[in-house]
């Protein structure tokens, strides 16, 4: 086999985002499969040899991140790195972005001095999204920030922020705060062409969506609101976390296709 890239040793950190939450798949390490896996299924389809980890776990903050994840991440010795970090933390009241993306480039730092090429992500536009979108540009200064940080550090950026195809709500799982399958798919692709590979991963090509009526959109967003909304809420009151218990799917590196 001819390698059509030059990586042999993938390793992906961070939280329910890449760990692939809203992407269901039973036979998937975990029950989840998410873009990381769906790139690391295209680089080992196209060269011989190739290891995959996933330290992701969902609910992690940023800290919490970069002093479980980091430096087991190096420890496997992985030529390359992807990192989503911060989301958790930008989305709660008070935080500011500007120190988060300080924290975030400390661990960056210390990914990029191992010499792998490392991934990174701005976050998407949640701008037409029910109480998210009120954040909006608060994710967008955090955004300008990671960019800065990308260029400083020569970091892969793979903008989800440009990514305009993510506005449609079939991208979304019923949460509205984890990508759908479909949206999982859409960042796979976002990432192999950032790092320039090619593949032949579908295309989204979704059909116009149904008009709905004012009463029916309201009344999705009172059943999201008391199905979703209000638990991720409550956690937070009682300082719980969704990765409670949690243990990283993909602790080792390995083949990618031998759980299934």
């Amino acid at each position: 086999m001819e390698p059509q890239h030059p990586w042999s040793r993938y390793v992906a950190i961070g939280d329910s985002f890449t760990e692939g939450i809203g992407d269901p798949e039973p036979r998937s390490p975990g029950g989840y499969r998410g873009w990381a896996d769906r790139v690391a299924e295209v680089l080992s389809d196209q060269t011989e040899d190739f290891a995959y980890a996933n330290l992701a776990v969902r609910g992690r903050l940023l800290d919490q991140i970069m002093a479980e994840q980091v430096e087991p991440a190096l420890e496997l010795k992985p030529d390359l790195i992807a990192i989503s970090a911060g989301g958790n933390d930008i989305i709660r009241p008070g935080t500011d972005p500007d120190d988060v993306a300080a924290r975030f480039e400390t661990g960056l730092a210390r990914l990029s001095s191992a010499g792998a090429t490392v991934v990174m992500f701005a976050g998407p536009d949640i701008g037409a999204t029910p109480v998210l979108g009120r954040i909006r540009g608060k994710v967008a200064i955090y955004n300008e920030n990671l960019r800065a940080i990308a260029q400083k550090h020569d970091a892969v950026m793979a903008d989800m922020w440009a990514l305009r195809e993510l506005a449609d709500p079939r991208m979304w799982a019923p949460d509205r705060l984890h990508f759908s399958p479909i949206g999982h798919q859409t960042v796979a692709r976002l990432v192999l062409a950032a790092l320039n590979v090619p593949n032949d991963l579908d295309p989204y090509q979704p059909e116009p969506l149904p008009k709905i009526s004012w009463r029916r959109a309201r009344r999705d967003d009172v059943v999201w609101a008391r199905e979703y909304f209000g638990p991720w809420i409550l956690r937070r009151l009682r300082k719980q976390s969704s990765g409670d218990g949690i243990s990283a799917k993909r602790p080792t590196a390995g083949g990618v296709r031998e759980a299934l």
